[in-house]
């Protein structure tokens, strides 16, 4: 119970830090919620884990978030995204892995991953309906 109090209370205050800074865009802090409850669920971290381990992430993730913003403002290409994207997790890698076993940081970018993944696959078919609704009224118009 104990842990679970503990996980809970710092997930509020990450989540309503992250909420904090996002206020001005339209679902991002919701989003970065939903992302840290599926790292969490995933990773299965202990207390001591999670307490090691969310300082280092929100860093990267800081990292990762100004990277992205550069290369779009520049009109960067996709090799050049995915470079950078390399880097960063070479340079947290060993930040990771101060925070946790070799195999949980493996887990960590294999679920990271899963999880953009899986929010462009929503996008992509939100978008696809949205399409499909303006077609639908264009035609009954």
């Amino acid at each position: 119970m104990k842990n679970f109090i503990l996980i809970l209370t710092l997930f509020l205050g990450i989540g309503l830090q992250s909420h904090a800074q996002d206020d001005d865009k339209k679902d991002g802090g919701r989003l970065q919620a939903l992302k840290i409850a599926y790292i969490t669920k995933k990773l299965n971290l202990s207390p001591e884990e999670a307490q090691k381990f969310w300082p280092i992430y929100n860093q990267y993730a800081e990292e990762v978030r100004k990277s992205q913003i550069e290369i779009r403002q520049k009109n960067g290409t996709e090799i050049e995204r995915e470079e950078r994207m390399l880097a960063i997790r070479k340079k947290f890698n060993g930040e990771f892995l101060k925070a946790l076993s070799n195999e949980k940081v493996n887990t960590f970018f294999r679920v990271e991953k899963e999880f953009n993944g899986a929010v462009q696959r929503e996008m992509m078919e939100r978008r696809q309906q949205r399409i499909e609704q303006r077609n639908n009224r264009q035609r009954q118009n």
